[in-house]
């Protein structure tokens, strides 16, 4: 049995832009939905804070509807997490130069929407706004670094979130479907691997659909828009770049039942089954026959264009991406007061560590999820978002993050295993975060999972030195071995 990974099998590292990019108000880049949203805790959810209908100030959960007449707005007094990120903005060589040295071979980034449509109705691209990823990309380039991009990682240009209430309207297909192409008339022949969305069964709210109001009728709506959005850039993307690859990113934490109760069970099925709705559209290229279903229980009429069913059909994903960090379990009772949406949520699991945040550690899930994916596809998959939120100490100059080291190991023996034993197609991997940026969830800098630490606080502050951590040597060591040596 192969003791390593398949011989071009890409090992790199995985961003987000409102994340790690920053440059809020520089090179043309205009206001995207997520620059209004604050940072949290465990304890504090994020908000988006707002303008109320009667002029005052407000806030609501970033996942949540905004109250009658309510628009997101900016205060000086806030601090929002994406305007400064960890300033990839000014600091891309340094970074690209650090991944290079650890031996990527694929550099996963998105690219910011209004930083190349700034309202997202222009004519013309801010062409400021190309040329900083001309040069992010020509960067990877001189490393042979493959760049892996994402088209819209859960944001869209504020204009068309505040006129057009976002992926409700169809208005934003064409303008989505405008702005990739001009990405691809840019940047063809230098990218071959591209993801039309990210998480697609996992987001919410206005900073990330660009929608006031959420409804299962809204939010279904949104995502059929996107489903369509998707294919029309698929069909557009293989005209312009032949041999290019499109997939799309889905959160997929692996789900068990909590007993082997029979309602358990069948819990865990349907939960299970409404993630798989997004990539049976995307990689099969239909509607599922259980859709209905989950219409008629949420009370969902889909407003559909007369070609859009056979757009879906002729022009599906060419790979299946996903994230993997945890697992979770489901009870009957649990699946019935989950999410509104039903997508996603679950339990602990009383068998498996957790981190700090409360997610259990599972490698083997990981394995079974590359094998479920695989059986219900076939089609080649890649693990496009994992790894470790920790809490960093920084003594001695560095970080001494062993717990990184087991953790990733153990999960690249589940992924190896899951390629050699079970001859699942997985031809890639972009460990979520390589250096340290601030998180989704929680909009802290505190839960890092980089290989390099970032100087940074949870409120901004700090020199944004970029140092390596223990893990990076070990990192550099996995790749060189082609994940053969995960000693740690």
């Amino acid at each position: 049995m192969n003791s390593s990974f398949p011989k071009d099998f890409l090992w790199g590292g995985a961003t987000a832009d409102f994340q790690y990019e920053g440059g809020f108000n520089e090179g043309g880049r205009g206001i995207n939905s997520q620059d209004f949203v604050t940072s949290g805790s465990v304890k504090q959810k994020r908000q988006i804070t707002l303008q109320l209908q009667d002029g005052s100030r407000g806030t609501v959960n970033s996942l949540e509807s905004f109250p009658d007449g309510a628009e997101a707005k900016l205060y000086d007094d806030v601090y929002y997490p994406s305007h400064k990120a960890v300033d990839f903005y000014h600091h891309y060589q340094e970074d690209i130069a650090l991944m290079a040295e650890m031996g990527f071979n694929i550099f996963r980034f998105s690219i910011c929407w209004s930083r190349i449509f700034p309202t997202g109705v222009e004519e013309k691209p801010n062409e400021e706004g190309l040329q900083f990823y001309d040069a992010v990309i020509d960067e990877c380039r001189k490393y042979n670094i493959e760049p892996l991009i994402t088209i819209c990682h859960d944001e869209m240009p504020d204009y068309l979130a505040r006129n057009y209430d976002g992926w409700n309207s169809r208005v934003l297909i064409d303008a989505y479907v405008k702005y990739a192409t001009t990405l691809f008339e840019r940047y063809r022949g230098k990218c071959k691997y591209w993801l039309t969305f990210n998480e697609l069964n996992a987001i919410h709210g206005y900073a990330k659909l660009g929608i006031h109001k959420e409804t299962p009728q809204t939010f279904y709506q949104c995502q059929h828009h996107m489903f369509v959005a998707s294919s029309k850039v698929i069909k557009i993307g293989h005209e312009m770049m032949p041999g290019a690859m499109f997939g799309a990113m889905f959160a997929m934490s692996e789900m068990y039942p909590a007993t082997c109760k029979a309602e358990d069970v069948f819990a865990c099925y349907e939960h299970r089954r409404m993630n798989y709705f997004f990539i049976d559209v995307m990689a099969r290229g239909k509607y599922p026959n259980y859709a209905q279903k989950i219409f008629d229980e949420k009370n969902v009429h889909l407003h559909m264009e007369d070609e859009d069913l056979e757009l879906i059909k002729e022009y599906p994903l060419d790979f299946v991406s996903f994230s993997y960090y945890r697992s979770s379990t489901i009870t009957a009772d649990h699946f019935t007061t989950m999410d509104p949406m039903g997508i996603m949520g679950g339990e602990g699991n009383p068998y498996l560590p957790s981190t700090p945040w409360g997610w259990p550690i599972d490698p083997l899930g990981l394995r079974y999820c590359l094998n479920e994916l695989y059986d219900r596809y076939q089609k080649p998959l890649f693990v496009i978002e994992n790894g470790l939120g920790e809490i960093d100490r920084f003594e001695d100059g560095t970080v001494h993050d062993s717990y990184r080291i087991e953790y990733l190991s153990k999960h690249f023996q589940a992924m190896k295993d899951a390629i050699n034993i079970d001859h699942v197609p997985c031809f890639g991997y972009t460990m979520w975060g390589p250096l340290d940026l601030v998180s989704l969830s929680t909009g802290e800098m505190k839960k890092r999972y980089g290989f390099v630490y970032v100087d940074m606080d949870d409120e901004g502050n700090g020199t944004l030195k970029r140092v390596k951590k223990d893990s990076f040597a070990w990192m550099k060591k996995v790749i060189a071995s082609n994940g053969e040596d995960l000693t740690y």
